[in-house]
């Protein structure tokens, strides 16, 4: 029997027997269900350069409080562009896999759209 293919790119094939990931292979008749969770960014580092940069621009010389502003600067750069982990969890007998993580949450939709589409063709 032919594999069919439901979605593929470089780094990721769902077919209806295996999802491939990189270089792990995962068997779709030993999983049950799948899911997406998302991870919040850890904003806690650029807090923190934030309060520093704050701290050195209320006291100081003035050499002191540019260096405020560029960690002041920084801090509001890191959290701007701080992005949600996205991740696709197979559920299986033996428990939970997170095997794929990536940023892009429409690559990851993509990809359990397919892992359901698999699931559903399998029976």
């Amino acid at each position: 029997m032919a594999e069919d293919i439901f979605y593929e790119t470089p780094d990721v094939k769902v077919t209806n027997a295996r999802f491939i990931v990189a270089n792990q292979t995962y068997a779709m008749n030993g999983v049950t269900s799948v899911k997406n969770i998302t991870i919040p960014p850890n904003r806690t580092g650029a807090i923190i350069a934030i309060v520093v940069g704050l701290l050195l621009l209320v006291s100081g010389s003035a050499g002191v409080k540019v260096l405020g502003i560029a960690i002041i600067a920084l801090g509001i750069f890191l959290i701007v562009n701080a992005k949600a982990e996205h991740v696709v969890v197979l559920h299986s007998a033996s428990g939970e896999t997170q095997a794929l993580r990536s940023t892009d949450e429409q690559h990851i939709r993509d990809v359990i759209g397919a892992l359901n589409d698999s699931l559903v063709h399998r029976g």
